[in-house]
C-alpha cells in the first residue's frame, strides 16, 4: 500500500483510550495523517492530542459520532481513510489487514467483530438482527453492519457524506451505500477489546434508532425489497378476505377493495422509490464504468 493514509478517530471524552492509542499509531504509522475529531469533549482530550502532535478538529458541542466522521473525512488529505474508535476497542495491528483488503480490489474493508467480543448479549443479538435485515436489503452477506473500524477509498467515501446521519448509525448507511453503488466491500475478522471509559450508546434508545435506520436506508437503497413484500402481503390478505366473504356473504366487500387498492398503491410507491433511489448512485456507477474501461 503506497497510497497516503488518513486515520480518523471521533472522540468524546476519550482521554483514557487516546492516551494509550495515539503513541501506538504514531509509532506504527509515522507517515499517516492522524486526525482526532473532538466532539465537544470536556476532559483532557485536547491536551493529549497536543502532547502527541496530532491533528485535532474541535466541535464546539457534541454533534454526534456521524458528524465527527464527516468532519474528519472532509479535512483528511489521504487517498485512503481509516476510521476507528478512540476508546481502545480497535487494535492498530489490524489496520494493515484492512489495507491489504483494499489492495485485493475492494473499495472498503470492514473489521468484522467476532461474536464473543461484543459488549453484551443484547448487543450481540441486536447486531445479528441488523446484519440479517441489511443482508436482505442488499442481497449481499453483511458480517458486521455497525462496526466503526473500516478503511475506504476517500473518493468513494466522500461521495456519500450527504447521506450519513449525524448519530451512531453512519457505519450502516455507508456500508449499504457502497453495496447499492456496486462498490465491492470486504470483511476482515477482528477481536474488539473492552472499551476504556463509559459508552455513549443507550441500548433501548439507540437500538430503536438503529432499527429505524435499517428501514429508512432500506427505502433509500433497495425500496422494492421493502415495498414488494408488503404489497404482496396486502394482496394476499385482500384475496383471502374476498374468498371468505364470497363463501359466507356471496359478495365483494369494501375491505377487500381497500386491501387490493392498498396493495397496488404500495407497489407503485415502491417503483417510484426505486427510480428516485437510482438517482443517488448514477454518478458513482458512471465513474466505476469509466475506471473499468480505462483498465
Amino acid at each position: 500500500m503506497t497510497e497516503s493514509i488518513s486515520i480518523i478517530m471521533p472522540a468524546k471524552n476519550e482521554q483514557a483510550g487516546l492516551g494509550e492509542l495515539l503513541p501506538k499509531l504514531k509509532s506504527q504509522f509515522p507517515d499517516a495523517e492522524i486526525i482526532v475529531v473532538d466532539d465537544g469533549s470536556t476532559d483532557a482530550t485536547a491536551k493529549i492530542c497536543g502532547e502527541h502532535d496530532v491533528n485535532r478538529i474541535a466541535h464546539p458541542y457534541s454533534m454526534g459520532n456521524g458528524a465527527a466522521i464527516k468532519s474528519g473525512a472532509r479535512q483528511a488529505h489521504g487517498n485512503i481513510l481509516v476510521f476507528m474508535d478512540a476508546d481502545g476497542q480497535h487494535n492498530p495491528d489490524d489496520i494493515p489487514r484492512l489495507l491489504e483488503k483494499l489492495d485485493d480490489g475492494f473499495e472498503m474493508a470492514i473489521g468484522a467483530r467476532d461474536w464473543d467480543t461484543h459488549a453484551s448479549l443484547g448487543r450481540r443479538l441486536a447486531n445479528r438482527i441488523y446484519n440479517g435485515l441489511a443482508s436482505y436489503m442488499t442481497d449481499k452477506p453483511i458480517d458486521d453492519l455497525t462496526s466503526g473500524f473500516r478503511a475506504a477509498r476517500a473518493r468513494h467515501f466522500r461521495r456519500f457524506l450527504y447521506l450519513l446521519p449525524n448519530g451512531f448509525s453512519y457505519p450502516s448507511t455507508c456500508t449499504m451505500a457502497f453495496f447499492r453503488s456496486g462498490l465491492p466491500v470486504g470483511y476482515v475478522p477482528i477481536r474488539a477489546k473492552q472499551r476504556e471509559g463509559t459508552s455513549h450508546i443507550h441500548i433501548i434508545k439507540d437500538g430503536t434508532r438503529f432499527f429505524m435506520v435499517i428501514i429508512k436506508i432500506g427505502t433509500l437503497f433497495s425500496p422494492m425489497r421493502l415495498f414488494l413484500p408488503i404489497s404482496v402481503a396486502l394482496f394476499l390478505m385482500g384475496l383471502g378476505y374476498y374468498a371468505y366473504t364470497y363463501l359466507s356473504l356471496h359478495r365483494f366487500t369494501n375491505m377487500s377493495a381497500l386491501l387490493f387498492i392498498s396493495s397496488l398503491f404500495t407497489f407503485l410507491i415502491g417503483i417510484l422509490a426505486e427510480l428516485v433511489s437510482s438517482l443517488h448512485y448514477k454518478e458513482a456507477n458512471f465513474e466505476r464504468r469509466l475506471v473499468k474501461r480505462d483498465e
